[in-house]
């Protein structure tokens, strides 16, 4: 690709885990002249850009909005036309409710070269973490990926039918919506349905807590469980498998 004219590369950043980044991930972030981060990435990567580059924190998660979407799709393109390479670095898959095809549509829409790295979604690596197999024969045969919340900050409709369903549901962005979640399968008499949910999955400060619609309310409350975490509905929760620490492993040898 031609650094030299403007460009966007959208790169997903992973869960948290440093080491869950990709190879293409780390050249894109060498090769930048302006980075915008997200509050969701582990910002020890920014450690692999070059000196002197601009670093641009944009926000992004619940409660700490740096920028207004409309703000970071102008300054990704006002930054692309003054300095080259623009590298949008986000928590997770970019595709994933991370919005960076919109970004990438606009920065389209002015000229902009646009590339996409695909990052280590949180959806599938985070409950992976906690040995939580998202399919298992006998458990489950799919699994839906759901964001809690609409654009009007309703819970989305597909929670609803992701309950009728025998699938494993994993939840985004759902912790504020918890209640209510819970309100849709006590709807499908399933109150006795497993649930994990981990709070800063594949981080040291992981938090994890384990119930059953029942009772995860309350185990949020024991645990002191709060956003950014993902929420795991099915009968794989009671499948999980125990895991060693592969780091831990790693450096023993």
């Amino acid at each position: 690709m031609n650094v030299n004219s403007p460009t966007l590369t959208v790169v997903g950043a992973g869960p948290g885990d440093l080491d869950l980044i990709t190879l293409k991930a780390i050249k894109a972030i060498k090769s930048a002249d302006v980075i915008l981060y997200d509050a969701l990435i582990n910002e020890a990567l920014l450690e692999y850009a070059s000196p002197n580059i601009e670093l641009v924190f944009v926000g992004k998660r619940k409660g700490c909005y740096a920028f207004q979407q409309e703000e970071i799709n102008d300054i990704i393109v006002k930054k692309a036309k003054e300095k080259g390479h623009v590298v949008r670095l986000k928590g997770g898959d970019p595709f994933i409710f991370g919005r960076g095809a919109e970004e990438i549509d606009y920065a389209r829409g002015f000229g902009l070269q646009t590339f996409v790295v695909p990052g280590v979604s949180s959806a599938l690596a985070v409950p992976a973490y906690q040995g939580i197999p998202l399919t298992k024969r006998g458990s489950s045969e799919s699994f839906w990926v759901v964001t809690a919340t609409t654009k009007d900050h309703a819970l989305s409709a597909d929670v609803t039918l992701a309950a009728k369903s025998t699938a494993t549901i994993v939840i985004l962005m759902g912790m504020h919506k918890l209640s209510d979640i819970v309100k849709v399968f006590y709807a499908e008499n399933k109150r006795n349905v497993p649930v994990a949910i981990i709070q800063n999955g594949t981080r040291s400060n992981e938090n994890v807590g384990f119930g059953t619609i029942r009772n995860i309310q309350q185990v949020v409350k024991d645990k002191q469980l709060a956003a950014p975490a993902i929420i795991v509905i099915g009968d794989v929760v009671k499948e999980r498998v125990v895991l060693d620490s592969i780091k831990k492993k790693l450096i023993s040898e």
